[in-house]
């Protein structure tokens, strides 16, 4: 099948199963767009702090490309490209997309709390002590898994971890700008400009400076920028909520 074509057929796919399905699964939750959500409610300028909803969207968009998403395709696409396209579509629609908003909806009812501290509340702290052991040990599959892949991936093509690591440093400089600079919607919408053209030059600028490391380096490098750009946000919150107080 051409590609123009697939890609056409999934994007009709995935706007039918967003304005039908989607609605579907929202009345099942009951929720209420007139609700406020706890980040206005609770608003605090640290754990609470209402977002662009763009931003918001941003932030699920890249969560639910998690393992699944993108490690699962890659190997059901050794299958052949439909078992993929099938993953991607069946597997984002009633999976990935009710899973994200079954634990938004969850989380808006019980102040914004996160997924532990709800199985605390509902089922005690034995429940709380095996999901915390579970998603630890799954993190961990998770940032192997994909530290072993982007490594190969940059060693096969250095050009990519070049535009790899420009991307960190535009994400850095868009946020600044969103968060202090920015003004407004238009600001916004222009720095988004801004930032996808420089998102494409800078794929085309990492094939003119490809950046050529071996497999230990980039696992190590990796590692250590899954460590940080983890503990670094929550410190900065520790201390901002001990501050607050």
């Amino acid at each position: 099948m051409n590609l123009a074509i697939l890609l056409l057929i999934s994007a009709v796919i995935l706007l039918l199963a967003y304005r039908f399905y989607g609605n579907f699964v929202y009345k099942r939750f009951g929720l209420n767009d007139t609700q406020k959500a706890p980040s206005h409610l609770l608003r605090d300028g640290v754990d609470y702090e209402p977002s662009k909803p763009i931003v918001v969207l941003g932030h699920h968009f890249a969560s639910i490309a998690g393992a699944g998403p993108i490690v699962g395709p890659i190997i059901a696409v050794t299958f052949g490209w439909i078992p993929a396209v099938i993953w991607i579509l069946v597997g984002g629609i009633f999976f990935g997309a009710v899973h994200d908003l079954g634990s938004m909806a969850a989380s808006l009812r019980t102040d914004g709390k996160s997924i532990g501290v709800i199985i605390r509340n509902q089922i005690g702290p034995r429940g709380k002590q095996l999901f915390v052991i579970f998603s630890f040990s799954t993190l961990i599959l998770v940032i192997g898994v994909f530290a072993d892949i982007i490594a190969k991936t940059f060693i096969a093509n250095p050009g990519v971890a070049s535009a790899s690591i420009l991307f960190i440093f535009l994400a850095v400089v868009f946020g600044y700008f969103n968060r202090w600079v920015g003004n407004g919607k238009i600001t916004f919408v222009l720095i988004t400009v801004i930032g996808v053209i420089l998102m494409y030059y800078f794929v085309y600028l990492g094939t003119q400076i490809p950046f050529a490391m071996s497999y230990n380096f980039w696992i190590l490098a990796l590692l250590g920028y899954a460590f940080f750009g983890f503990s670094y946000p929550c410190q900065l919150a520790f201390t901002a909520k001990r501050l607050s107080q």
